[in-house]
């Protein structure tokens, strides 16, 4: 309780709470459990029934599948502020995914019956609920048509772009993203040679530089225009 409680200016500027009044977050937040996971630790296994609603308050989290053939394929990298577990709107619902922590991690959890007990409560949150699940419908639309339609230039430019976007942090007169090249392979489709060869011509030509965990992101311009290039012929995306 008193965890949640110091966290609360945190956790009502992320998604969850946007747009929902303070006194809906007074009364909310501080019904969750505290709960701490070490890096590398499974939070959740993709078949295990949703149980609780997770919310990052620090470390992050990445979201992934398997294919049949063992495959790994990143679906989102979480950050503090973010919702990791699935929303189940329906009783007995089950994760699609698996969430693992890439760092020592902080959560705020919710069961199940306390939560859904909200949404029940306050429509206010119930319909931020929705504009999440929209919002990740969509941009799994997004991905799934550039891996459908685009080359892997602009392919990889846009995994670069979104990541900039959520995870990216301005260090002197470039950007950094902390990623590795093998999970920017596995959240873009890519075979990881693919990605590498790739990034290193884009550092020949001096748009970026690669470090160990990290990107340097040294022309935000003609990254965006590498997200321009042709798609597939007759691509309607």
């Amino acid at each position: 309780m008193a965890e949640a409680e110091e966290k609360f200016p945190l956790v009502t500027r992320g998604e969850l709470f946007a747009g929902v009044p303070s006194s809906v977050c007074a009364n909310f937040v501080p019904t969750a459990r505290p709960i701490d996971f070490l890096c590398r630790q499974v939070l959740y296994f993709a078949g295990d029934a949703i149980e609780q609603v997770l919310l990052l308050t620090e470390g992050r989290v990445k979201i992934t599948q398997f294919s049949e053939h063992g495959t790994e394929v990143i679906l989102r990298l979480c950050i503090p502020g973010e919702v990791i577990s699935e929303l189940a709107l329906v009783p007995g619902s089950k994760h699609f995914s698996t969430a693992q922590a890439l760092q020592d991690c902080k959560v705020l959890a919710w069961d199940s019956v306390t939560f859904e007990a909200a949404l029940e409560r306050f429509p206010v949150l119930r319909r931020s609920v929705k504009r999440i699940l929209e919002q990740r419908l969509q941009e799994l639309e997004r991905r799934f048509c550039e891996v459908s339609t685009e080359t892997v230039a602009p392919r990889l430019a846009h995994g670069l772009v979104r990541l900039l976007d959520q995870i990216g942090h301005k260090v002197n007169n470039h950007f950094e993203i902390d990623v590795s090249q093998e999970a920017l392979a596995q959240m873009t489709s890519m075979a990881s040679f693919t990605v590498c060869r790739l990034l290193s011509n884009w550092e020949n030509q001096g748009l970026l530089r690669l470090r160990r965990e990290a990107i340097e992101i040294h022309s935000v311009p003609r990254l965006m225009d590498l997200c321009k290039a042709k798609r597939f012929p007759g691509s309607g995306c």
